[in-house]
């Protein structure tokens, strides 16, 4: 596909990055996909892609402006870098700069870079915003990474217990994590505060994998699933789907980031794979 950027290093690893959204809509490590992607995911530029790593900027969830989680998932970006290999590791850079349409929703003047790198079996994603106009503005922002599972029933998250989180099914209520590592079993949308750099996310791509995730500049951390009854109400996501992804994702989002004119904020991540019991 034209609107595909294929990104691949000399260990066989590779990522695909879609130019709607800048979406990551691939990570194979050892051979294993890592990234869930929905069967019924639309490509037409229509809405966000349902799955990968969506990027949400410049606000996290609904939004009185515009778009449920901003417009950058949404938008067509251009390609900055292309792909090149150094060290063994290949990176792309991806740009987003305020035009018509993004003014008439929200009037600043900004640049996005989007940085992806596939290094020896692990992904990095980096995002910097820059402020070009004469105002401070604010947002909120998110890697939304849709990971795929075997069975999201015997996944866990570690790192989350002891720490407050939103949970949005309850009503917004905020609760304190008792839990460690965390197992989904239903319904689940929380936004977790102030969470560690690390986490350790079982059984992903197989149920012998595991993935580091390791945040920098990333406060909160959003675990969130459809389950049964959200799913069937998605258009672009299959009914049966819901077992074999879950969505855990680094962010900024509890509070908005400030961001004076002419100065850059960036925040990144970094996903590493291993086979747990080789």
């Amino acid at each position: 596909m034209a609107d595909v950027v294929e990104l691949a290093n000399s260990d066989g690893d590779s990522a695909q990055v879609h130019l709607h959204g800048a979406t990551v809509i691939s990570w194979e490590c050892k051979g294993q996909e890592m990234l869930f992607v929905s069967e019924k995911a639309v490509f037409d530029g229509t809405k966000a892609i349902r799955g990968g790593i969506p990027l949400v900027f410049p606000n996290f969830g609904p939004w009185d402006l515009g778009p449920q989680h901003g417009f950058a998932r949404t938008s067509q970006w251009k390609v900055g870098q292309q792909p090149k290999e150094e060290n063994g590791e290949t990176s792309a850079v991806f740009v987003l700069e305020d035009n018509e349409s993004t003014r008439q929703i929200w009037n600043y003047s900004f640049k996005l870079l989007y940085e992806v790198t596939v290094g020896k079996h692990n992904l990095k994603t980096t995002i910097t915003a820059e402020n070009k106009d004469e105002k401070p503005f604010e947002f909120t922002t998110l890697f939304h990474t849709y990971f795929r599972v075997p069975d999201v029933t015997q996944t866990t998250v570690s790192g989350l217990k002891g720490l407050t989180y939103v949970d949005k099914v309850l009503g917004g209520k905020t609760y304190t994590e008792s839990s460690d590592p965390v197992s989904v079993k239903g319904f689940t949308d929380r936004v977790y505060h102030n969470s560690p750099s690390e986490h350790k996310i079982t059984n992903v791509g197989s149920p012998n994998f595991d993935i580091i995730l390791w945040k920098e500049n990333l406060p909160d951390t959003v675990v969130w699933n459809p389950w049964a009854q959200k799913a069937m109400a998605m258009s672009d996501f299959g009914d049966n789907e819901y077992p074999n992804m879950l969505c855990v994702e680094a962010g900024y989002v509890s509070k908005p980031f400030i961001l004076e004119p002419g100065k850059k904020f960036e925040a990144q991540q970094t996903f590493s794979c291993s086979a747990c019991c080789s």
